[in-house]
């Protein structure tokens, strides 16, 4: 089954998403499933996982309903309040929904640069690890450093790096992301996602080969198992289609065998998911 393991719906008559960059026109209007279905239909995908975009309830409450209306949906990786003493409730919650699979926050958004150490975080991340709920974790390069502490403080989380943490693309620097990933890869269980690249490059003018040595680095850290292609869609839009990150990807990764190709095009997901 192949899966884009990240990707985002919306609808601006019912939420505000106020990270959207200003004067960014594509991305002021609804992306939703029937948008996307036609998409994954061209291109021989089976399927999405739904990744939060705002840090309200509301969203969440949204993107289960529509994943229960739409088929194409196959998971929603959600926002709640880790920070919330009660938050074991508002998971019981979620759970009732069957598609309801792992949890965000917009981590790189906070000021507090060690937010994911505070101890009110760690107690929602360890309610997380309690019940076997995925992580995803939404970094800049900075934010490296503190996930193996992290992973120390809350064993048994099982956590995916969004977007290979957002390296400096556009500038070609590597380090000390390239380090800092490296350690964070040992770490039991760590899973990545190969998405959200091509905003990190020039949105005019990047080519897969801006992309390069950052996605090799990836697959030489990551096995095929831990490793999960997302498209990040509709933000992808600010530089590129679907169907460009789709190639981007490709060829950035070069020669791949087939078996280990599908694992990152999908058979990652669905286990780590746990999609049907």
């Amino acid at each position: 089954m192949r899966i884009d393991a990240h990707q985002h719906f919306w609808d601006i008559t019912k939420l505000d998403y106020p990270w959207m960059p200003p004067g960014e026109s594509v991305l002021r209007r609804n992306y939703l499933p029937a948008d996307l279905a036609p998409i994954l239909e061209q291109h021989n995908f089976d399927g999405a996982v739904v990744v939060q975009a705002n840090v309200v309830m509301e969203e969440t409450w949204w993107l289960l309903d529509l994943a229960a209306q739409n088929e194409i949906i196959r998971g929603v990786v959600a926002w709640v309040d880790l920070t919330d003493p009660g938050v074991g409730h508002v998971l019981d919650q979620c759970q009732r929904h069957p598609k309801f699979k792992g949890v965000r926050h917009i981590v790189h958004d906070e000021p507090d640069l060690h937010w994911l150490l505070r101890p009110d975080v760690l107690n929602g991340l360890r309610e997380l690890a309690r019940r076997d709920i995925p992580y995803d974790l939404l970094l800049r390069p900075p934010h490296l450093p503190l996930i193996p502490e992290l992973a120390s403080q809350v064993p048994g989380l099982r956590m995916v790096i969004d977007h290979i943490s957002k390296p400096l693309i556009a500038s070609h620097v590597m380090e000390p992301w390239a380090a800092d990933i490296e350690r964070v890869s040992r770490i039991p269980g760590m899973h990545c996602k190969l998405s959200g690249m091509i905003t990190e490059a020039d949105h005019q003018n990047w080519t897969p080969a801006d992309l390069t040595p950052y996605v090799r680095h990836i697959l030489r850290l990551f096995p095929p198992e831990r490793l999960m292609f997302g498209s990040d869609w509709p933000v992808c839009l600010l530089a590129g289609s679907w169907k460009k990150v789709l190639a981007g990807f490709t060829q950035a990764c070069g020669p791949i065998p087939q078996p280990e190709r599908e694992k990152i095009l999908g058979e990652t997901a669905t286990k780590f998911y746990n999609l049907s």
